[in-house]
């Protein structure tokens, strides 16, 4: 096109012509270049919840305003591994919901520091709960110990160092395989992930004989899990890079046949070891992966400490830094390996306020080890913090579905939270600016924002926006355009 223009093509018009010849090829050559519109930048929420784990909706924050991570409020004991075939090494802790029962999966094993020998093989036990707090180990009479076959052991066979277990909500799912397990082999074994079923979360089999992941390095809580957003199973297993610990994903549409795995990006964070990864879907706002990754400290006697991170698309996680857990958590967890955190997010029975997270002490150190249960806000992991200053954050340009403004957000006695929605341009939208609204104080997992005492934002429905969060000793954890509770 341009070749044209400088030819003859523009001379061989007359004089009086050239400048119009040159408008229309001018135009000719603007439409047939790719446009780039202000609204490939627009996200589209819709009615989605979205929490401030990450800078992805953020274009900028002002004044005292910045992004905080929460640590879990500690609780009680829930779980002491105090029979035979468990110990002072029982680990890798799955914990689920399954209907009105919560499940526990776990090794049980034990390590002689006399002998510096394993006293038995590992198996893998089980535990149930009516209210995530109070568990019992019901004899199953399944496996042989000692004699005896009164203990809580569901699995003996391959798969028993980190047997993790979760139950399929694939609606595809045959009756059989309700539940589903993955794991490494033992040391006698094919290396790689071997994959499990069950009916009822009790009596296991091998779905094949053979590993079906083979690409990576097992020896840690390796999981998947049916990732309902993505309509697919998701795996997350170990692996070795330059000597250090890393992880790994892949997917399957069977269970069986999985994809190449593929390293995780975590952006500009430093590389650390990462032990076990607990990444699960948040089922608050399923598009998003929160997961509470163990770093591991070995120059600092083997040290390990649960921390956070998320994800949107699967495979590149925002990580925090702190930990989450530290060792000054009670108690009995600066020694080696003695705070992981459990692959586990619970909602008790009549707490609509938190979530309850489990992670292990005592590793090593006593002759049983411990599970303590810690509780998170709903959302609670990060939020939007102002505190000795007030401060904004604005986000960046949305288009929502709704009719009115959610927010998970506490603020002090002194404190509150005002909303203000400007158009694209940045201007606010007349009747939604921040004078206009009805300022949100309290603590409230679900306020609902109002201008002048109204909550219907549906007039502005698919329009771009941005939204203005003013701040003032407050936090505030999450946000939704839904519908109306009225």
């Amino acid at each position: 096109m341009t070749t044209s223009l400088k030819g003859p093509i523009v001379h061989s018009f007359p004089s009086g012509t050239q400048f119009l010849s040159l408008a229309v090829y001018a135009w000719l050559f603007l439409i047939s270049v790719p446009a780039t519109s202000a609204a490939d930048d627009v996200i589209d929420i819709g009615s989605r919840r979205e929490l401030f784990v990450d800078r992805f909706l953020i274009d900028r924050l002002e004044g005292g305003v910045s992004l905080k991570l929460h640590r879990p409020e500690p609780q009680e004991v829930v779980l002491q591994t105090d029979k035979p075939w468990e110990g002072n090494t029982c680990a890798y802790f799955t914990i689920f919901q399954d209907g009105d029962l919560y499940r526990m999966y776990y090794r049980g094993s034990h390590f002689d520091e006399s002998t510096q020998k394993a006293a038995h093989p590992e198996v893998t036990c089980y535990a149930e709960s009516p209210d995530g707090i109070h568990w019992t180990k019901p004899e199953l009479g399944l496996f042989e110990f000692n004699g005896s076959k009164q203990n809580n052991t569901v699995w003996t066979g391959v798969g028993t160092h980190c047997f993790t277990v979760f139950k399929d909500r694939n609606p595809a799912c045959s009756a059989d395989a309700r539940y589903k397990a993955i794991s490494r082999g033992h040391p006698t074994h094919p290396r790689g992930l071997y994959v499990f079923k069950s009916p009822d979360g009790i009596r296991w089999s091998l779905i094949r004989e053979e590993p079906v992941i083979t690409e990576g390095k097992f020896d840690s809580q390796n999981l998947a899990f049916w990732d309902e957003h993505e309509g697919v199973y998701r795996e997350y297993h170990r692996t070795f890079v330059n000597g250090v610990r890393h992880i790994m994903t892949g997917t399957s549409d069977d269970f069986v046949h999985w994809t190449k795995p593929k390293l995780l990006s975590f952006g500009d964070a430093p590389v650390e070891h990462l032990y076990t990864n607990a990444v699960r879907p948040y089922v608050r706002a399923p598009h998003l992966l929160i997961a509470f990754p163990t770093r591991y400290l070995p120059k600092q006697g083997q040290r390990v400490e649960p921390t956070f991170m998320s994800s949107r698309d699967r495979e590149t996680f925002h990580r925090w830094l702190e930990p989450v857990i530290p060792e000054s958590a009670p108690e009995d967890r600066a020694g080696n390996r003695s705070n992981y955190m459990t692959w586990g997010l619970l909602q008790l029975p009549e707490n609509d306020r938190e979530y309850s997270v489990y992670a292990t002490e005592a590793y090593y150190t006593g002759p049983d080890s411990r599970v303590r249960r810690f509780t998170y806000r709903i959302d609670g992991f990060v939020s939007v913090h102002a505190e000795a200053q007030a401060g904004d954050l604005v986000t960046k340009p949305l288009r929502f579905a709704g009719s009115e403004l959610h927010i998970n957000a506490a603020a002090a006695p002194d404190g509150y939270v005002k909303v203000e929605i400007k158009d694209e341009s940045g201007m606010a939208i007349p009747g939604f600016a921040s004078s206009d609204c009805d300022p949100i104080r309290g603590d409230k997992i679900d306020h609902i924002a109002s201008w002048n005492g109204s909550s219907d934002v549906s007039s502005i429905v698919g329009e771009v926006i941005r939204v203005r969060f003013e701040i003032d000793n407050a936090d505030v954890y999450s946000f939704r355009f839904g519908p109306s509770k009225n």
